[in-house]
């Protein structure tokens, strides 16, 4: 059924045209967005999949954006605001997985894995999210630490679940531009709209009285508590339960938003499909 979600400005259909692009510049200092942003503009397709392929066979920028993120000064990234910082971290989650998607491409299947995830999936590299690492302003990073020891402890902002890509279908979609401490809220509030739009990622029915959810809503319910818990309302629910449902009633409009917040309804989880993110002739790339 088709869900009304609130509409912003910024249109998400069609890939920024390459000529209107603005430099995608740090805060300060001599780092710089700019190769990182030439990488998803020239990479990501208007269905938000990655050539892979292209990326691999060029990966210079993504290449030269990882040696930025290895040799950053942490005295300047203390300079910056938590926006910027967290726009810091998104980037570098991001690029850092089609780091690890090129570094294995094409990704290798085992048989043993092949059992419970898709053969061209993130998760047949053995480690990927925690062992893996990747030098971040001079210090060993692993995924995993990027997002449960820094993005999730450092910053109350539960809406980087909408911005973090793990190169699977189900994931939040890849923007064609990275992400700044001056366009940040903008940015995230657009992701939202984006990622409830797919009925992969969210689906509401009001004739059956169902709302199914993407499971990141239930992974990490618990860090929309803090933002999102309303005061009222969502009631018979637990806290994580309550807060998503009001963060997700609050980018809904009309009848949707009206029966998402009366609460007289079955929720589930939809299927992850971990299938990797990847551009083919179907998709029109």
């Amino acid at each position: 059924m088709l869900v009304a979600v609130v509409t912003l400005a910024t249109a998400c259909g069609a890939a920024p045209e390459t000529s209107n692009v603005a430099p995608a510049a740090a805060p300060s200092g001599d780092f710089s967005y700019e190769p990182f942003a030439s990488a998803l503009l020239e990479h990501v397709d208007i269905y938000d999949m990655v050539d892979y392929a292209g990326l691999e066979e060029n990966r210079g920028d993504l290449d030269t954006f990882v040696a930025l993120l290895a040799t950053l000064d942490p005295a300047v990234y203390e300079g910056w605001d938590a926006d910027e910082k967290i726009a810091f971290w998104l980037n570098a989650y991001n690029a850092l997985t089609l780091r690890a998607i090129v570094d294995h491409y094409p990704i290798e299947s085992s048989a043993f894995r092949s059992v419970v995830y898709p053969e061209n999936s993130i998760r047949q590299i053995p480690g990927v999210w925690k062992k893996l690492r990747f030098r971040v302003m001079g210090q060993e990073r692993t995924l995993d630490e990027i997002e449960h020891e820094i993005l999730r402890v450092e910053f109350d902002e539960p809406r980087i679940h909408m911005a973090l890509v793990c190169a699977a279908k189900s994931c939040p979609p890849l923007r064609w531009e990275p992400y700044t401490g001056e366009k940040l809220d903008g940015q995230l509030e657009d992701q939202i709209v984006r990622f409830l739009g797919h009925d992969e990622k969210f689906q509401l029915d009001r004739e059956s009285g169902r709302v199914e959810l993407s499971p990141i809503f239930k992974w990490f319910a618990d860090d929309f508590v803090s933002v999102y818990e309303p005061d009222r309302g969502f009631e018979g629910r637990e806290p994580g339960r309550r807060a998503v449902l009001h963060f997700i009633a609050l980018h809904l409009e009309g009848p949707d938003k009206e029966f998402l917040e009366q609460g007289d309804y079955e929720i589930d989880y939809l299927d992850y499909d971990w299938s990797l993110n990847e551009a083919t002739p179907s998709t029109g790339s």
